[in-house]
């Protein structure tokens, strides 16, 4: 923490109050480079504080604070130290460090006009599970980020990464279950989701606003229960309430990392703005049993010559509705794909695998075809020898 150089130098400034609770701005304070300023009390902003520099924080020991006003005030460099929270009742900018010490920044869920918002080239540090962002973070031209967002003692981060730069973009963590969230006025049925066969979760959702096509990457702890959405971790898949069908859809799963107690899981490409809320799927198959096959074992020899140069699967052409993994050996899968017609030839399609497009090595690889509308799941191990490079 930065000594503070000048504490409380606002008292002398022309149409500032200080009370016994909270120090009330009518005028116009600036904090200078290289200046330190501290506040201790409230901070009620109905003047001009948008013109500063240097390091303004806000420190309550054994007690929390609010910023509050009819004016948002922009923070050069500023810092949190508050034991119980520190309550926006207003927005707040950073324009470059908001360091996390102790303490969450609260904003309220049911208003998601009040934020704190990191413009440009602003960041932040220390975020962790006491010192975060309990309601909404939201971020002025950038193109990716991770929103140090959670709920009570846990830090739930959503990272954004988008196609262009995102004019503004905002996002909340909910640990609640969608049927019945508190902060909107109707509920997410997660029954309802059209063709497709999936679990939702009901035990937490990110509300995430922006106009750019993104991925996000959404993360999950024991609070979760992922074990409840899927048989393996390569099943789960983030899902997201369509604002045009009001019902969910497979937003999809590019990559997923971690185990069942901690991880991620990043999705494919889409516009947030054309969900109201998203969150974790899996498969549906733990709760309505699936008959399992033993399928052939194959061989493949991807050389351009004609001859078991493509994974062909039999009967594949009775199941429109289907979904192919390839794991190699060590459970790492290399290989996925929906509504699969027989056109694998030995190639990763998965973003964690690393030479991603280029041939897999040689060796013995397991498969699982899942055959949605047949409920049925078959297995077998495939023989692959090294692809013809191209």
């Amino acid at each position: 923490m930065k000594l503070l150089k000048a504490i409380f130098f606002f008292l002398v400034l022309q149409n500032t109050i200080v009370a016994q609770e909270a120090v009330h701005n009518f005028g116009n304070i600036k904090v200078h480079d290289d200046t330190s300023v501290g506040f201790h009390l409230n901070l009620i902003n109905d003047g001009v504080f948008n013109e500063n520099l240097g390091l303004i924080g806000f420190y309550g020991y054994d007690k929390s604070l609010t910023i509050s006003g009819t004016n948002t005030p922009v923070f050069y460099d500023s810092e949190v130290l508050v034991d119980y929270s520190l309550y926006l009742e207003t927005p707040v900018e950073i324009l470059n460090n908001g360091n996390l010490i102790t303490g969450n920044v609260v904003t309220p869920r049911n208003n998601t006009d009040i934020h704190i918002n990191f413009i440009n080239n602003a960041f932040y540090i220390g975020e962790n599970d006491v010192s975060k962002i309990d309601g909404y973070a939201a971020i002025t031209n950038k193109d990716s980020f991770i929103f140090p967002i959670g709920v009570a003692s846990r830090l739930r981060t959503l990272t954004l990464e988008s196609e262009a730069t995102n004019a503004f973009a905002k996002c909340a963590y909910f640990y609640e279950d969608p049927n019945e969230p508190s902060s909107f006025n109707d509920g997410f049925d997660t029954d309802a989701k059209g063709p497709d066969f999936f679990e939702v979760s009901t035990k937490e959702f990110w509300h995430l606003e922006g106009d750019i096509p993104s991925k996000v990457t959404l993360t999950w702890d024991s609070f979760s229960e992922i074990n409840t959405l899927a048989e393996f971790l390569t099943d789960l898949k983030v899902v997201g309430w369509s604002k045009s069908l009001q019902h969910w859809v497979n937003l999809g799963n590019s990559e997923v990392q971690g185990g069942y107690t901690y991880g991620s899981l990043t999705s494919d490409i889409f516009v947030p703005n054309d969900y109201t809320i998203i969150t974790i799927g899996g498969n549906d198959d733990l709760l309505e049993t699936y008959n399992t096959l033993e399928l052939d074992n194959y061989y493949m020899t991807p050389n351009g010559d004609g001859v078991n140069d493509f994974l062909v699967l039999d009967g594949i052409e009775e199941s429109k509705d289907n979904n192919l993994q390839i794991y190699n050996r060590y459970g790492v899968m290399v290989f996925s794909q929906d509504n699969y017609t027989n056109e694998f030839r030995g190639y990763s399609n998965r973003a964690a695998v690393i030479k991603k497009n280029d041939g897999l090595a040689s060796g013995i690889y397991f498969y699982i075809i899942t055959l949605n509308d047949l409920r049925q799941k078959h297995q077998g191990y495939l023989y692959l020898t090294s692809n013809e490079k191209k």
